[in-house]
């Protein structure tokens, strides 16, 4: 009797046993538009060139708007922050905490701050806070 634990093997680990996850969801029924064809087509289809998306992005409802809250989340990605940056978003988490009273992460701080200020930008566009911000204004 060996004391090694049996462990699966790269092929069990790496299988495909689900169907491929994808940022873009499926919609089920075409949307009706009472924009002709040939107009939605032309301004549908994307030009080719290198390096450019050439699937078209779904458009977001405003159901769907809403940030996510906490549920498991199929994409990421990595932000490098200051110390003074991560602390002044901890400090924001303890406020919400002690003085609100709402246990949250700071992922979801984070994916709410980002549906604000998207929502801002797409309310006020070269007026909003993101775009004022980034010129330095």
């Amino acid at each position: 009797m060996t004391r090694r634990a049996s462990l699966p093997g790269a092929d069990e680990l790496f299988r495909a046993n689900t169907p491929a996850l994808s940022a873009v969801r499926q919609v089920a029924e075409p949307i009706q538009t009472s924009a002709p064809v040939s107009a939605v087509t032309q301004s549908a289809t994307p030009k080719t060139k290198k390096g450019v998306r050439t699937i078209s992005r779904r458009r977001v409802t405003a159901a769907e708007k809403s940030p996510s809250g906490r549920e498991l989340h199929e994409e990421k990605i990595t932000v490098y922050l200051s110390s003074d940056e991560l602390f002044d978003l901890d400090q924001a988490r303890l406020m919400l905490r002690g003085d609100l009273g709402l246990a949250v992460d700071r992922g979801r701080i984070v994916r709410e701050s980002i549906a604000v200020i998207i929502a801002d930008l797409g309310a006020k566009g070269d007026q909003s806070i993101l775009a004022r911000r980034l010129r330095g204004i």
